[in-house]
């Protein structure tokens, strides 16, 4: 069996990244609550889509070290590595941000990865990561690589005409939002006890 994690909201959790990173670079205000998707309506209610769009460039470029991962997720990581399970980190991001910031976000996700340790002794090896910049490219490498089972927040992802048939979708789903669909877990440790 091997086993393919998407990245941004699966692995790494951003609701106190975007909150932090909001604040102090838009000046929005306290009470809006701690979560990401707090964050978006904020601005989107606000009229400032573009301000949306440029938090998120700063959120998965320089920004990225405010974030940390999901409870579990380098549990999960260190475990199947220390089972000889084969594992990909297989993410759909651009290079770049649409606008602001020209950081290179496939290196801000690297560098996350490795001072989180996911990458490093006893985890994954930089040749497990792939960076897409399409969603098509990430269906494609999901294939090349033969997961058999594939781990991912987007369910537009995992009910892609290009998914592999042999390739078991799991939602990763922590607001309980999806319940009805089959293979769904909304933490790692439930993931872990179902995978290892």
């Amino acid at each position: 069996m091997k086993v393919g994690l998407d990245l941004d909201n699966t692995i790494v959790c951003y609701d106190r990244c975007f909150h932090t990173l909001a604040h102090r670079e838009f000046s929005v205000p306290d009470h809006v609550p701690i979560s990401k998707r707090a964050v978006r309506q904020f601005f989107r209610d606000s009229g400032r889509e573009k301000d949306w769009t440029i938090l998120q460039g700063i959120a998965y470029g320089r920004g990225m070290g405010e974030a940390i991962p999901f409870d579990g997720a380098l549990d999960f990581v260190r475990a199947a590595v220390a089972n000889g399970l084969p594992l990909s980190i297989i993410s759909h991001r651009t290079a770049h941000p649409i606008v602001g910031d020209q950081t290179d976000l496939h290196a801000s996700a690297r560098d996350w990865l490795r001072r989180a340790g996911f990458i490093g002794d006893g985890a994954l090896s930089e040749n497990d990561v792939f960076f897409e910049t399409t969603k098509e490219a990430k269906l494609r490498r999901i294939a090349a690589q033969g997961c058999n089972v594939f781990l991912d927040d987007l369910p537009e992802i995992l009910d892609a005409d290009l998914f592999p048939d042999a390739c078991e979708a799991w939602l990763f789903d922590p607001a309980g939002v999806s319940a009805d669909r089959p293979r769904v877990v909304t933490d790692w440790p439930s993931f872990s006890r179902l995978i290892l």
